[in-house]
């Protein structure tokens, strides 16, 4: 479901609250944060889909990655997973099982347990995870509180929409393909341990199926801030920039830009390349966080970064201007 849809159905609800319920349904942040004590609060997300890749095994995997990434983001801990999947009736049962065999693999990388789920008959198969994870609610990273003059980073790069695209078209590279694969595989938990290491960033969020500028939106608009967002500086994935340039775009892109354009004013530099413009929304699977750090903490992030070899793109600057810049 597209964002502007979502929020307009959302905000339709009538829901009970509690003060208990740190981060809920009032803020469109990347899981909800329930305290259960002064030093512990439970966090729960739930994601899943259909599949994105042929093989079973990786579409499982990459499916739990996505999950788990929603209580990377707000500084969490997964401790437990339930499975959600839906598969046709005459879908072959090895194949089921190689799905639900990634599925619980990366939560064990994860370090956390597979408990149980719920399947449904259904057309076509859908396979994710609801999430539950611990944190300290004095350390929760927010899609919020960022403030002007924070540096913006970003851990995975982007193009796994149009990749994924083209790889259904029939057309992707093989290698081009391989390595979006291998970047949606890859579980946010160092780059989340990094920052809680770091202990000094509070405004994070995961990139998925909005785009990099369709979470940038929402981490701006909760934090009463704009972004100025380097378009030369992203990082993109082999290929993406090419299947980009020759119009093989998800539909999902033109909704989030159509969504993004609508709700904040964006201003693109004339120096701009149409085909980053389009990049900038492209929906992403089981992406990176993006990253708001005080500009005096930004070098020893990227110094906890470069020792640990885990990637980090320096993309942008928070600004006080409540619009999106793209120079």
């Amino acid at each position: 479901m597209g964002a502007g849809a979502l929020s307009n159905l959302i905000s339709s609800l009538r829901l009970p609250s509690s003060p208990q319920l740190l981060v809920g349904l009032d803020v469109s942040d990347d899981a909800a944060v329930y305290q259960l004590n002064q030093q512990q609060a439970l966090v729960q997300t739930v994601d899943f889909f259909p599949p994105i890749v042929d093989d079973p095994y990786s579409f499982g995997a990459i499916a739990a990655a996505n999950a788990l990434s929603d209580v990377y983001a707000m500084g969490g801990k997964p401790i437990l997973a339930l499975a959600i999947a839906g598969f046709p009736r005459d879908l072959d049962p090895a194949i089921i099982q190689a799905i639900m065999q990634g599925g619980a693999d990366k939560v064990a990388e994860a370090g956390a347990v597979l408990a149980g789920g719920h399947t449904i008959i259904d057309n076509e198969p859908k396979y994710g995870l609801c999430v539950t994870g611990l944190i300290d609610p004095a350390l929760i990273t927010r899609k919020a509180q960022a403030q002007p003059g924070d540096q913006l980073y970003l851990t995975k790069a982007l193009g796994t929409g149009v990749i994924s695209t083209a790889s259904k078209r029939q057309i992707a590279d093989p290698a081009d393909l391989a390595a979006a694969i291998e970047s949606m595989l890859k579980l946010n938990r160092h780059a989340a341990e990094h920052i809680a290491m770091l202990g000094t960033i509070r405004s994070a969020t995961d990139i998925t199926g909005f785009g990099l500028l369709g979470h940038g939106l929402e981490l701006a608009r909760n934090s009463g801030v704009g972004l100025q967002i380097n378009s030369r500086a992203l990082p993109l994935l082999s290929g993406a920039y090419r299947y980009a340039k020759a119009g093989i775009m998800p539909g999902g892109l033109h909704t989030n830009r159509a969504y993004v354009e609508q709700q904040m004013q964006v201003n693109y530099a004339k120096t701009v390349d149409p085909v980053h413009q389009a990049l900038l929304y492209d929906p992403q699977t089981s992406g990176g966080l993006l990253i708001a750090v005080a500009a005096e903490h930004a070098k020893a992030l990227e110094q906890q970064f470069a020792q640990a070899g885990d990637p980090l793109w320096s993309i942008g600057t928070v600004i006080e201007l409540q619009a999106l810049e793209i120079v």
